[in-house]
């Protein structure tokens, strides 16, 4: 599991889960499986964790566990698994770790980091059928533009998407090299490497609808849990953290509160911590990837 994807915020996230040693949880992003061992471990045997993944790769990450039930599934169906498994009336805790494992970037063939010359893949699903070479190689360039701004934030997304839609005219871009070149006149000098993970980032949210199936996800989860329940999701950039503060405050990823007639707020949820948990310096130190993680926790009212 270590080398498959280090958890981070493992003691938090677990410790804000779990209220009842024999309760039902859910880790609706399975991926190395470092959380569902860690819930594991400190649930009774009259616990019980449903698991979901949709890659084939991180469900053969199983551990030997009756009280543990693993779904290939996007997390985005969660309320109907849970209602499938026969809790009607709702589960304990939902945990989501919303990042990318460790595995999946450093796996060169699939295609998800700049690092290695590989396929332009990058599909969490690997029975899906867009790939990131679909993406650059088919939208027009307006669309490229749109996804490369919101989902990446990348600065001057105007001129990498008219550099990708110059570069082919001449041939497929089919490989993290082809895409490399295709944008190189735009990289800023010394900050290659962060610039070009935001392109990656933008093409990995579209190629895999990250963002409709975390508002899906939200939504479903906030329908599974029981009354007292916890919703305890970690973040890693800026716009699906925003998503999961506003679902959190306001019942919509908009963050727009209404209310019923009495003038009470329509949120399922209520924050248990106003401002999110960061990874303490020393998590950092070991493990870099946990640095723009953040962890917020929410109870259903």
């Amino acid at each position: 599991m270590s080398e498959y994807h280090i958890p981070v915020l493992l003691d938090e996230s677990v410790s804000a889960l779990i209220d009842s040693t024999s309760g039902t949880y859910a880790d609706a992003t399975f991926g190395g499986g470092g959380h569902s061992r860690e819930i594991l471990s400190r649930l009774s045997q009259n616990g019980r964790l449903i698991a979901f993944d949709r890659d084939s790769d991180a469900i053969a990450n199983r551990p030997d566990d009756s009280r543990l039930t693993l779904i290939r599934s996007d997390f985005r169906w969660i309320h109907n698994h849970v209602i499938h498994q026969g809790y009607k009336d709702g589960i304990d805790g939902v945990l989501a770790d919303l990042g990318v494992s460790s595995h999946q970037f450093d796996t060169a063939e699939r295609g998800f980091s700049f690092r290695y010359e590989a396929p332009l893949d990058m599909r969490m699903n690997q029975e899906a059928t867009t790939t990131a070479a679909d993406i650059v190689n088919g939208y027009e360039q307006a669309e490229l533009e749109k996804i490369l701004r919101l989902y990446g934030e990348v600065d001057n997304s105007r001129k990498i998407a008219q550099l990708i839609c110059k570069a082919r005219e001449s041939a497929q871009i089919a490989t993290t090299t082809d895409l490399g070149k295709a944008i190189e006149t735009a990289l800023p000098k010394f900050a290659e490497h962060k610039f070009l993970a935001k392109v990656y980032q933008a093409l990995r949210i579209e190629v895999n609808q990250e963002m409709k199936s975390l508002e899906k996800f939200l939504t479903g989860a906030a329908k599974a849990l029981k009354p007292g329940g916890r919703l305890v999701v970690i973040t890693y950039h800026s716009l699906e953290d925003r998503m999961v503060k506003n679902f959190i405050k306001a019942g919509n990823i908009e963050g727009k509160i209404e209310k019923d007639f009495y003038g009470n707020s329509k949120a399922p949820l209520k924050a248990v911590n106003r401002k999110p948990i960061l990874p303490q310096e020393s998590e950092i130190s070991t493990n870099t990837r946990a640095r723009s993680a953040k962890l917020r926790i929410a109870e259903k009212e």
